[in-house]
């Protein structure tokens, strides 16, 4: 893949994370009480444990994921963050970063056996585009509320509740963006969904019987439904709670984005800007 030279997370962000975003920047002293107060700390307790109890990624130590990762970063004009690999049965990736040293990302073992090597980096970019879209401050707080919430279920007053509520909302909405800068350094509409489609319902026997094109009608099912009253009130109550857009939503709404024209002048706007440097 060209690198998408100049690349900025304006250009790709979904507007519902531009939406949410812009109302968590209205309350007053959010961004700075979490860096603050977190930041030090939240860097070098989880730069301990990955350092402790999971495998760091380089050069010398499974160099094909660092590959991926290293193309990853070149396509969407990235510095690479440190990358875990971690001893996990639940399939997952996140990451960690407060505008500070350590931005790292982690990837569960069991997610890598569920995935070919394109949809690792479909991953890998998806938790890049929380860094290429500075996600990291209301992101951590968001993990914080969320597991706040699980272990104190009467944690809160009404404003925590509200604000929790606030959090969730952004969370989701940021995921949309960050799938568009998985689709941004695959190039692969099919790779991305397909990541989703295993997520939903994979495992490492399933996933290679698995359909994606029957996937994709089940998403636009799923979007009929929206499109009623009731089901928009049921869809709405189905997720409120969720840290995650549904996988069907998520894959639809890559479907739709592959095949539109911001897609795809965004890609010929820095490819063009890469030809222009490799002439100079």
């Amino acid at each position: 893949m060209l690198p998408l030279i100049g690349l900025k997370a304006d250009e790709f962000r979904h507007p519902l994370d531009q939406q949410a975003t812009k109302a968590l920047k209205q309350i007053p002293g959010l961004d700075v009480a979490v860096r603050s107060l977190l930041g030090p700390v939240a860097e070098e307790f989880f730069y301990l444990n990955n350092i402790a109890s999971s495998i760091l990624v380089g050069e010398n130590q499974l160099p094909h994921l660092y590959q991926l990762l290293v193309q990853a970063c070149q396509t969407l004009d990235l510095e690479p963050p440190q990358l875990y690999v971690q001893q996990h049965p639940s399939p997952n990736a996140y990451t960690f970063a407060m505008r500070g040293k350590k931005p790292f990302i982690v990837l569960h073992t069991s997610l890598i056996e569920l995935l070919e090597p394109t949809e690792i980096q479909a991953v890998m970019a998806h938790e890049l585009g929380h860094l290429k879209c500075e996600h990291g401050v209301y992101l951590t707080l968001a993990n914080i509320m969320v597991l706040a919430a699980g272990l104190l279920p009467n944690w809160g007053v009404l404003v925590a509740q509200s604000l929790q509520k606030q959090m969730l909302e952004w969370v989701r909405c940021a995921e949309f963006s960050c799938d568009r800068a998985a689709l941004l350094a695959t190039q692969n509409p099919r790779a991305v969904m397909s990541v989703l489609m295993k997520l939903a319902g994979g495992s490492p026997s399933l996933a290679p019987q698995l359909n994606l094109d029957a996937f994709t009608e089940q998403a636009r099912a799923y979007k009929a439904i929206g499109e009623t009253e009731l089901g928009e009130i049921l869809q709405a109550a189905q997720t409120e709670q969720l840290t995650h857009p549904v996988p069907v939503l998520r894959a639809k709404e890559i479907d739709l984005w592959a095949s539109s024209q911001d897609y795809y002048h965004l890609l010929e706007k820095h490819r063009k800007s890469e030809r222009g440097w490799r002439n100079w």
